[in-house]
């Protein structure tokens, strides 16, 4: 039994790769919607449409657990999943809440009341329709009090990323970056609110500072994965081998794949 994992493209790979690295016995499966990528630019129905559709191609491959390493899906479409789409006997998982639980500095299921935090000023990058949503503002604010963030949209971002243009996507990081400190000079910290955005984190860094931290996704979601399922051990497959699927053509995700994290990944078509 597979632990899915789902992104609009080639973003989620960073969280894969992070899994792989921490469990490596357990099998996944990665799914790619390089077809309808970026999700970032699409309205929320049609964000949940996709993502419920992808959702359901892994459930019916074998995987009980699927993590939606996608912000923008995370951010727009996994609770109204979790209310009224997702069999009882699975799970959906998003990729906001190792990151709240990073920033907060609490564990999910703490309901005690919010507190304040170290970070004062934080700085969220993200694609426009996770901005739009204000679901990482609104779950931080349930567990964290004094935390005002500063959201900058980088449009245009995972679009670079996709297309493996990097010097475009680090001149699109510096843009974002001093758009932002425009508006808040001086955060205490940075989240990059996209998997697709840790291939490019010395980038932010880079135009950030160095006294300035910056969370990244992939080492954070392996560790709240390993986490979850020494808590759920049901959920926990058998060894099987690790594959990588796309709604895009294979060849082309493939070379861009082992482009975008400097090793060879091989994509097999969704429709195979």
């Amino acid at each position: 039994m597979p632990v899915g994992i789902f992104d609009s493209g080639l973003g989620g790979l960073t969280v894969f790769s992070e899994i792989r690295k921490r469990m490596p016995g357990q099998p996944l499966l990665y799914l790619g919607d390089n077809k309808h990528t970026p999700y970032g630019v699409r309205d929320a129905e049609d964000i949940y449409r996709l993502t419920v559709q992808n959702t359901q191609a892994l459930f019916d491959r074998g995987c009980d657990l699927v993590i939606l390493a996608c912000n923008t899906a995370s951010a727009v479409a996994l609770k109204r999943m979790q209310e009224t789409w997702i069999p009882k006997d699975k799970r959906v998982l998003g990729v906001f809440v190792p990151m709240i639980e990073a920033v907060s500095e609490r564990m999910w299921g703490d309901n005690s009341p919010p507190r304040e935090v170290t970070v004062n000023q934080l700085a969220l990058f993200a694609t426009p329709a996770t901005v739009a949503s204000r679901a990482f503002q609104r779950e931080l604010s349930f567990r964290a009090i004094g935390v005002d963030v500063e959201a900058q949209p980088c449009g245009g971002l995972v679009d670079a990323l996709e297309m493996n243009d990097l010097e475009l996507a680090e001149a699109m990081v510096h843009s974002h970056v001093s758009a932002l400190l425009r508006r808040m000079p001086k955060p205490d910290a940075a989240v990059l609110g996209c998997t697709h955005y840790p291939i490019l984190e010395h980038v932010f860094q880079e135009a950030l500072g160095p006294e300035i931290s910056v969370y990244s996704q992939g080492k954070l979601v392996a560790a709240s994965l390993e986490d979850y399922l020494q808590r759920h051990p049901e959920m926990v497959g058998a060894a099987g081998p690790t594959r990588c699927l796309t709604s895009g053509d294979p060849k082309d995700v493939s070379i861009a794949a082992t482009r975008f994290l400097g090793h060879s990944v091989q994509f097999e078509s969704l429709e195979g």
